[in-house]
């Protein structure tokens, strides 16, 4: 008789194959990291990167015509170039871009990454940056024009039109949208600037203001308020309408904000005059314009310099409230101009298009 400890097992008798609990817990935590890995590189992530984009000569053509196209008015043809400089923006409201795009970026030079609130404010959609990106280009066109007509002492009319009212403004239930605004205490309004200087004059007592409301005339007063750095205003929001003695066309698309209008403006001066202003050098640069020539700052300034010396530039024209972003970014090669008017940026550019090597101002003294 056999004891049953020892009756054998016989060969065809199922058995399964046994696995340490260690290895099939390690395979499944390896799986797992891969696919959080690949979900963590491929999901959105709260950035902007910016890139060099390319420079458009402003005194070149586009699409086989003049970029600047002048009517009414004798304009010169114009060698070299002028061109703006523009940036590639990847991200942002309806634009998300992944953390393995924000890698990339890190590693290159030429590009920027930074947090999406820093360049959109919460809750602004994708259409809305369309809207706004393209009314400023319009915006910063008519001003370029304006600008260069004051550069050569060219007159042309200009109206400020009332288009909406800050919060609790003194001025909503005076004024309308649509109004437009023609003398304060008597005086015509010239300019914005005009406007302003004589609200200050007022130290916050009534102003007597004309204004055009449906086609005639009405005089209203309105006690100005003062802001907290101590300005007296109306509490309106105005546009600036134009009316020009000749036609300015800009032929420019796909290409929205208002940091182009300096090189707009040099680009419409260099029409007007005879000769060449860049003496055949090539010219690049950047910066926002006031209709009184003032040259503002703008962003994405170290890919600009990138994409204008990629472009063949030799010259870089920069605002000078953008020199910190400038100095120990600049592409070797290029020589940075600084400048604060359009007057400053036309001497530099006149001056550089006969001696190359010529003294300028620069973001380092």
């Amino acid at each position: 008789m056999t004891d049953a400890h020892d009756k054998p097992v016989p060969a065809t008798a199922d058995r399964k194959e046994r696995r340490d609990p260690r290895t099939v817990a390690m395979l499944v935590s390896g799986l797992l990291a891969i696919v959080l890995g690949a979900v963590a590189v491929l999901l959105p992530v709260p950035y902007v990167v910016e890139a060099p984009g390319p420079a458009i000569n402003t005194i070149g053509e586009s699409q086989g015509a003049p970029l600047i196209q002048i009517k009414g008015r004798e304009s010169f043809p114009a060698d070299g170039s002028l061109s703006l400089t523009t940036v590639y923006v990847y991200g942002g409201p309806g634009d998300a871009v992944s953390f393995f795009d924000v890698a990339r970026a890190w590693l290159d030079p030429a590009k920027a990454v930074l947090p999406v609130e820093l360049v959109y404010p919460p809750g602004t959609t994708g259409q809305e940056i369309q809207e706004q990106n393209a009314a400023a280009m319009t915006s910063s066109q008519d001003a370029a024009v304006a600008a260069a007509l004051e550069h050569e002492d060219i007159d042309f009319g200009q109206e400020l039109v009332v288009i909406d009212f800050a919060e609790e403004s003194v001025s909503a239930s005076i004024l309308e949208p649509e109004d437009v605004l023609l003398e304060i205490n008597g005086q015509p309004i010239e300019d914005l600037d005009f406007l302003r200087t004589a609200l200050n004059e007022s130290d916050g007592e009534p102003v007597t203001m004309t204004v055009e409301r449906d086609g005639g005339k009405q005089q209203v007063e309105i006690a100005p308020s003062e802001s907290e750095d101590g300005q007296f205003q109306l509490g309106v929001y105005l546009r600036t309408d134009f009316s020009f003695p000749f036609s300015v066309n800009i032929a420019l698309n796909n290409v929205g904000g208002p940091s182009a209008g300096m090189m707009f403006a040099l680009g419409i001066i260099d029409k007007l005059e005879a000769g060449d202003l860049t003496g055949g050098r090539e010219f690049a640069g950047t910066g926002t314009i006031s209709v009184d020539g003032l040259v503002g700052p703008i962003g994405g300034i170290q890919q600009k310099m990138v994409g204008a010396r990629d472009a063949g530039a030799e010259f870089f024209l920069a605002p000078s409230e953008n020199c910190e972003e400038v100095t120990g970014h600049v592409p070797e090669g290029l020589t940075v101009v600084k400048v604060s008017t359009l007057d400053q940026a036309h001497d530099a550019v006149k001056k550089l298009a006969s001696d190359p090597d010529a003294s300028v101002s620069s973001c380092t003294g």
